[in-house]
């Protein structure tokens, strides 16, 4: 750095909107209008991989009291159907110090906020809440992160410290982000003396005792009488001190057990967690296909997977009549997006596989036409997801969803120890793969029924197609049941259930493929001659993916048996 700018002030204001439940908040969004300044306008900053952030913008327009269509758009399917209103504004003065090179470059922008932040009310009545405060915030332009280094390290030496909020809204909205106080538990009157009582903080009634009696014989008896008593009297009291320490060391044991119980951690809370877990995850896909980020179709895919894999195998945790339903929408969801994963993936490929042919094998504009597909996939099949994350079916199963993990629907075995339960669900999910190995086992070498039949898939390889569903729910199950059985362990008997369903899932994940890329090859081979050209190498390619299928079907004969010492782990041998 060579130089400091002249400092340039700014008056800004922005007006933030959420809902009212601040659900923009709790995804780290935040949506904002902002005037003054260079950059007037709509915000939104949506939260990205690594800490960074992505900012969307656009022009103010007319809209005041609730933000355009447009600009909620992205966010959808995280204010779902709530509307967005105003929840916040913030004034800040701004004096901006740009930091320069020696040939005039802007390296970086020092930004020196005083900030007046006015939480607005949640409710009728209630009244606003306004915060001030200083801060500093250095943005590098075509500086490094050495010179970003050295200006924080100038700023703390200054006395400036790390904010402790994320974000300006964060700070302002704190009280409603926390949540309302937990309960407070009154202390219930006790009359008895506290456990740092002694015997000497009771003062006792002075006791008359009675003169002794006339006689030399009568005041010996006497005298050897009240001995007696006081002899008995002791020992009562030693014998209560002993009944109230037993008593108390029962109801420390008993208290400890409570604690202990009360620390393992129940099937429903595990369950429970699991799912919520992946509607974050789904939220966040979700977000990556409304702003056009690549893999998001897929992460919508892999997130609905997940979310029905739990409900179905966790049945005895979560009602099914409740959850049976849920199940059915997100099978829809998955189906809707099916085909633009399943045509990317197989595009991609037969594009790979056509560049490693001879050059004499590929007869005609076979590239060109692969990648004509491509694109055209692409613009469609994102136009098809927004749209079916936008149907109001889509926002009624996350509205169902976000419900179902704030109010689940516990089961019987909720309350049961997690351990017992998630073993008992895992077994059952091992069981029930077996089962389907056995089945697509037998279908292998059955004589075939209705020959000449028009089906695009013989009841082996129907087979095989469920054996790869089972292997998903057996690796879901098992991904949920592993912190809980394996603890700490990386490398335990579950997570080896885990990794070995991997495998299980890339051999048939293969062969599966080559369903879609087969039927692709047969589509594009027609259209290739129906406009002229030749279409030997679609035959060819067709020919190659049928050959995968089979080394794909071998491969997986071959890994099988492999895997049941890993199954028999966690399910007992067969």
């Amino acid at each position: 750095m060579a130089s400091v700018g002249a400092p340039v002030v700014h008056e800004l204001a922005a007006t933030y909107f959420d809902t009212a439940d601040l659900r923009l908040a709790k995804a780290k969004i935040t949506l904002r209008r902002r005037t003054g300044g260079t950059d007037e306008g709509w915000h939104l900053k949506l939260p990205a991989a690594a800490g960074a952030r992505r900012e969307l913008q656009s022009p103010l327009g007319r809209a005041v009291k609730a933000p355009p269509r447009a600009v909620l758009a992205p966010v959808l399917g995280v204010v779902r159907r709530a509307p967005a209103a105003q929840v916040a504004t913030l004034h800040t003065r701004r004096t901006l110090v740009t930091l320069l090179a020696e040939d005039g470059r802007v390296l970086a922008e020092v930004a020196d906020d005083q900030v007046t932040g006015t939480a607005l009310p949640a409710a009728a009545g209630e009244a606003a809440v306004v915060t001030t405060w200083r801060e500093v915030e250095v943005e590098l332009v075509d500086g490094d992160e050495e010179l970003l280094g050295a200006v924080g390290a100038e700023l703390v030496v200054s006395g400036a410290r790390p904010s402790a909020s994320a974000a300006k809204l964060t700070r302002v909205l704190a009280d409603r982000l926390a949540g309302p106080p937990p309960a407070t538990v009154q202390d219930e009157a006790d009359d008895e003396p506290d456990e740092d009582d002694t015997e000497d903080d009771v003062v006792p009634e002075p006791v008359v005792e009675e003169p002794l009696p006339e006689g030399k014989k009568a005041r010996a008896k006497e005298i050897a009488r009240r001995a007696k008593a006081a002899e008995d009297a002791a020992a009562a009291v030693k014998a209560e001190k002993k009944a109230a320490k037993k008593a108390e060391k029962a109801a420390a044991a008993e208290a400890a057990e409570r604690a202990r119980l009360a620390a393992i951690p129940k099937a429903g809370e595990v369950v429970v967690a699991a799912l919520a877990e992946q509607l974050t995850a789904l939220q966040r896909a979700d977000l990556m296909v409304r702003t056009d980020v690549p893999d998001g179709v897929h992460q919508v895919r892999v997130a609905s997977r997940r979310l029905r894999s739990v409900l179905a195998a966790y049945r005895p945790v979560l009602d099914r009549t409740r959850t049976d339903a849920v199940r059915d929408e997100l099978q829809w969801l998955g189906q809707e997006l099916s085909g633009t994963r399943d045509a990317e993936v197989s595009l991609e490929h037969l594009r790979e596989l056509v560049a490693a042919q001879p050059v004499e094998f590929v007869l005609g504009p076979v590239a060109a036409r692969l990648q004509q597909a491509e694109l055209q996939g692409e613009t469609a099949g994102t136009g098809h997801a927004v749209a079916a994350l936008s149907t109001p079916r889509y926002l009624t199963l996350l509205d169902t969803l976000h419900a179902l993990v704030a109010q689940p629907p516990l089961a019987e075995r909720a309350a049961e120890p997690a351990a017992d339960v998630v073993a008992d669900v895992l077994r059952h999910t091992v069981k029930r793969l077996r089962k389907l190995v056995d089945t697509a086992e037998d279908a292998e070498f059955a004589e075939p029924e209705g020959a000449g039949s028009e089906a695009v898939e013989s009841p082996y390889e129907l087979a095989l197609h469920e054996v790869r569903k089972a292997g998903k729910r057996v690796r879901y199950t098992a991904e949920v049941a592993a912190p809980v059985l394996d603890g700490t362990k990386k490398n335990g008997a579950v997570m080896g259930v885990v990794d070995a369903m991997k495998q299980l899932q890339d051999v048939l994940g293969d062969r599966q493929d080559t369903v879609v890329t087969r039927e692709l090859c047969r589509t594009l081979g027609l259209a290739a001659f129906g406009a002229g050209d030749n279409a030997w190498t679609f035959g060819r390619l067709h020919a190659l993916e049928e050959a995968r299928a089979m080394q794909a079907e071998r491969d997986f004969w071959a890994l099988w048996p492999s895997l049941g010492p890993v199954l028999n782990g966690v399910a007992g041998e067969r």
